[in-house]
């Protein structure tokens, strides 16, 4: 059986043609499974963030921000951003953290949905952050908090709904969410509909303007590989943007952010998401990191995603013997992100083991086992590997 595996393996990577995307990150010779957790380093990256340090800050200094693009760089990066989401120009700025983006994102919505409401709906299985901002966005503006699965969100939306916060691939499982059909579901009932594309950014389409998402936000360290804390973004779309009323109105969102006037005019367009000094280094080592999307259409790597997923699978059902692991991630390609999620008992010794191998994976406690595939580096051998370590260390 292993060697059905391992020679199918070698066969789909010799068929792949994303395989050598692999050369443009650094990497050594384990099995990275964690990509939805930090991406891997693109390999130009320490080259351009020296450049940074060195010519920009350490020779030119205050005159980067002009010379060097720095001020314009979060909405240069938004721009770089937005084909991997489904968005067009001008609409996505990047800058601050993903729950920063959240809680501006959901007191906004709800400034932006019709007089009288005073809802907010969350989806009940969400990463925590988002649920203690959207708890705390209720409080500081009247709302009612309704927690809710994202299954059930049709049936609970009704005439007092503002907003609704969701995530499109649950942290935990790896389950896609249906974003076309929930946010129509969200506009039909009158509300906004507020999207975290935290583990679907990079792995999958998204299709923010095809199917007319009000308001998204995303981090970058995961695949889009910006590194540890990379600024994270937020998506307004055009028709909203004349009155999308940020909670957080700061000085660089200013209309005349140099005029430092003490009445606060908003700029216009995705400018209005931006608060105060941009994290230049960390930006600028996203901006390199996004290079390695060049030439690289979305839909290849979801083609790429769902393949691998689906032989880690099948590995795990051929190695692993039955009842030891059970997946909790959705078999429906339709409903599963880039990541598989196994229940096993034991769970955090396992993955400590599965590291010591040298297969790279992590977990949720009490009882996840979670793998995530990363298209761009990620090939078929490594998925054999993996599901042939977490064999071992299951007989062991």
């Amino acid at each position: 059986m292993s060697e059905s595996f391992a020679a199918r393996a070698a066969a789909l990577d010799a068929a792949d043609q994303l395989a050598d995307l692999r050369k443009l990150f650094t990497l050594d010779d384990g099995v990275y499974l964690d990509g939805n957790s930090l991406g891997a380093l693109p390999r130009h990256v320490p080259a351009r963030v020296q450049e940074v340090l060195t010519r920009e800050w350490g020779e030119l200094r205050i005159r980067s921000w002009d010379e060097s693009g720095w001020w314009t760089a979060p909405e240069r990066i938004g721009d770089r951003i937005a084909p991997l989401v489904g968005a067009a120009a001008g609409q996505i700025v990047v800058g601050d953290s993903t729950s920063v983006n959240v809680f501006k994102a959901v007191v906004a919505a709800t400034r932006l949905a019709p007089e009288g409401r005073d809802e907010i709906l969350v989806d009940a299985t969400t990463f925590p952050t988002d649920g203690y901002i959207a708890e705390s966005a209720a409080r500081m503006t009247g709302h009612r908090l309704v927690p809710v699965a994202p299954a059930e969100v049709p049936g609970a939306l009704g005439p007092r709904t503002a907003a609704v916060l969701l995530n499109h691939v649950d942290y935990r499982t790896g389950r896609l969410h249906d974003l076309p059909g929930l946010t129509a579901a969200v506009h039909e009932a009158g509300a906004i509909a507020v999207w975290d594309l935290c583990h679907s950014a990079g792995a999958l389409p998204v299709g923010l303007d095809e199917h007319g998402v009000d308001l998204a936000v995303g981090c970058t360290y995961k695949y889009l590989n910006g590194g540890p804390g990379s600024p994270a973004y937020i998506y307004v779309a055009e028709r909203h943007q004349a009155v999308f009323d940020s909670p957080l109105p700061g000085w660089t969102s200013h209309a005349d952010p140099f005029g430092m006037t003490p009445a606060y005019a908003p700029a216009d367009g995705a400018v209005r998401g931006r608060v105060g000094t941009p994290d230049i280094v960390s930006m600028l080592a996203l901006e390199a990191s996004l290079d390695v999307w060049d030439g690289v259409s979305v839909e290849a790597v979801r083609a790429k995603s769902l393949a691998l997923t689906d032989f880690f699978l099948e590995c795990v059902a051929g190695y692993v013997p039955e009842g030891r692991v059970t997946s909790v991630t959705p078999a429906a390609h339709a409903e599963r992100g880039s990541q598989v999620a196994l229940r096993c008992a034991g769970a955090e010794p396992v993955m400590s083991a599965l590291i010591a191998r040298g297969v790279v994976g992590d977990l949720r406690r009490p009882d996840v086992l979670r793998f995530g595939f990363t298209p761009l580096y990620v090939g078929f051998a490594d998925v054999e590997r993996a599901a042939r370590a977490l064999a071992e260390v299951l007989a062991g």
